[in-house]
């Protein structure tokens, strides 16, 4: 590759034509999925690049960047407010998750280097077709010797075997599914959903769950009034068994792959902590923060009275994928859910949504988020490139006498 500008202290003037081929590559990047549903990583790189095509890179230090691009005070603390930081670290992951697509070799590269905010660009290499190899070519009395060759073909192998061996690397669908929360530096937050408060909740009488008895409201503005065994027996301290093995099959595929998490109930997780780093939704209905991010996309949770179904926004009559809550729980014979992962516009943040309307489907939907075998023969029906892309899979599942079975894909939504 023929580096155009790769110091920041040099000072390279551009001429037309780059200039024009470096912005024609900003636009296709920002054109991608990994940049357009932001707003935060497109204002900056393109004041980035446009800065440096101008020759203005002694500008690019980050509190005149936090001034200029993110509306900062001229004094603020950068350390207590990193955003220039934050944003310039998830383009440099994005950046490489551009150019890792198959077809990018032959574009024009533009680098972030870390520690850097001067971009480096890079033209695709013209090397002439190589011409056949004859014996004319070599000269009098030597001979093609193989080892060069042997050697080089060593070194494919073990490169090869070392990328089949290195944890991070997308052997299956379900890795490439992954790898946008994996590779993140955050760590990542387990939001859990919760049962609301009984004695506080907003719900009637009547919307109330009816295997417990409704505690009686706490006096206003104070929690004095909340005994023991309404916080513990009644309250939102409890997480639905269902939830918590979906919880437990998640943390296992973390722990496998030697990603950090917090946890996180539902009540006590903010807009803030949603900010902060990639988040993993477990539950739907008992979860707001699912709710609020499924509800405008395709596939979302609608209800009824008792009866809770999968909405479809391309054909929001139907409710063929619906439970009645009013039925005996073991006459439960099919359950559905939705699992998501997004790049969350509010949050600017990758989010994954494993709920279903009862804990069956959310057990099912945390089996083929950690099993490879189920994602592996769905990947084959989406697009080439869905890995870098949005999506929705509505999963549904068999229960048997209180019991789920394998989850089945049947419909999907990639965007």
């Amino acid at each position: 590759m023929e580096t155009l500008r790769s110091s920041a202290t040099r000072h390279v003037a551009f001429n037309e034509s780059e200039r024009d081929a470096i912005r024609e590559q900003l636009e296709r990047m920002l054109a991608n999925p990994l940049f357009k549903n932001s707003r935060r990583y497109p204002n900056l790189l393109r004041y980035l690049v446009e800065r440096t095509l101008e020759g203005e890179q002694e500008q690019l230090r980050e509190r005149t960047l936090g001034v200029e691009v993110f509306g900062r005070e001229q004094n603020y603390d950068t350390n207590a407010d990193p955003v220039v930081r934050a944003t310039a670290g998830e383009i440099r992951k994005r950046i490489a998750q551009y150019y890792h697509e198959h077809g990018r070799e032959g574009e024009l590269r533009i680098d972030l280097s870390p520690g850097s905010y001067v971009p480096v660009f890079e033209m695709p290499a013209t090397k002439p077709a190589p011409g056949p190899l004859t014996l004319q070519t070599l000269k009098p009395g030597r001979r093609l010797s193989l080892l060069p060759f042997i050697a080089i073909a060593a070194i494919v192998l073990l490169l090869a075997g070392l990328a089949w061996l290195w944890p991070w690397a997308p052997h299956t669908a379900l890795d490439r599914f992954w790898a946008p929360v994996l590779d993140s530096s955050s760590t990542v937050l387990l939001c859990v959903g919760q049962r609301q408060f009984l004695g506080s909740s907003p719900e009637t009488p009547q919307q109330s769950s009816g295997d417990l008895p409704r505690a009686a409201n706490p006096p206003s503005g104070s929690q004095a009034g909340i005994t023991l065994f309404q916080l513990y027996y009644l309250g939102s301290q409890n997480v639905a068994f269902h939830d918590v093995i979906t919880l437990a099959r998640l943390t296992g595929l973390l722990q496998a792959k030697g990603k950090s998490y917090r946890l996180r109930s539902e009540s006590s997780t903010s807009f803030a902590d949603m900010r902060d780093s990639p988040v993993i939704l477990v539950g739907a209905l008992n979860n707001d923060w699912t709710m609020r991010l499924t509800g405008p996309m395709r596939f979302s949770f609608d209800r009824d009275e008792t009866i809770f179904w999968i909405k479809d926004q391309r054909n929001p009559a139907s409710r063929d994928r619906a439970v009645n809550y009013s039925m005996p729980y073991l006459q439960l014979s099919e359950d559905y859910a939705i699992i998501t992962r997004v790049l969350d516009p509010m949050t600017e943040r990758m989010t994954v949504v494993a709920g279903g309307l009862t804990g069956y489907g959310t057990i099912a939907a945390g089996e083929f988020l950690t099993n490879p075998e189920y994602l592996d023969g769905v990947a084959k029906q989406m697009p080439k490139n869905w890995a870098h892309r949005n999506i929705q899979l509505v999963i549904a599942t068999k229960v048997i006498n209180g019991h789920s079975g394998p989850p089945q894909v049947v419909d999907q939504y990639v965007w």
